[in-house]
């Protein structure tokens, strides 16, 4: 399950909605808005995301994580709009009978996220200036 967010994410509320009996492991990720990016101070983030393709990309990864490790659910939030510093940007969650395939398949989603999905961020600086970063893979 994919889906993108305008609201604020509460990650009390993602864990509780993400409950698998039949795992004995439940690996979550969480990516917060730093307050620094390469020396220089943030004040908010801004994503944007293609929608339909950014839940197609999702679900092929999720198809290729199947065949590498034994899992159960595997879901995904991201946020989209304006992301505070200290909020959360995404979360990702993985379930599987033992720990060890979680963490692997928790760390492939987010591995291959950043890498695929075509969701653009573009940081906010205290000096008043902002740039779309990695900008040229999507666009």
């Amino acid at each position: 399950m994919f889906r993108l967010s305008d609201k604020p994410l509460e990650e009390e509320k993602l864990l509780k909605e993400f409950n698998d009996p039949e795992a004995g492991a439940c690996v979550s990720f969480i990516g917060r808005v730093r307050i620094k990016n390469r020396d220089r101070k943030v004040v908010r983030l801004e994503y944007e995301a293609a929608e339909q393709q950014t839940a197609m990309e999702f679900a092929k990864i999720v198809a290729e994580l199947r065949t590498k490790y034994d899992v159960g659910d595997v879901r995904c939030v991201h946020r989209v709009g304006t992301v505070g510093v200290g909020e959360i940007a995404v979360w990702i969650g993985v379930t599987s009978v033992h720990r060890s395939p979680a963490f692997s398949a928790c760390q492939y989603v987010i591995d291959e996220l950043k890498k695929r999905l075509p969701i653009w961020k573009k940081e906010h600086y205290a000096d008043g200036e902002s740039e779309w970063l990695n900008a040229e893979k999507h666009g």
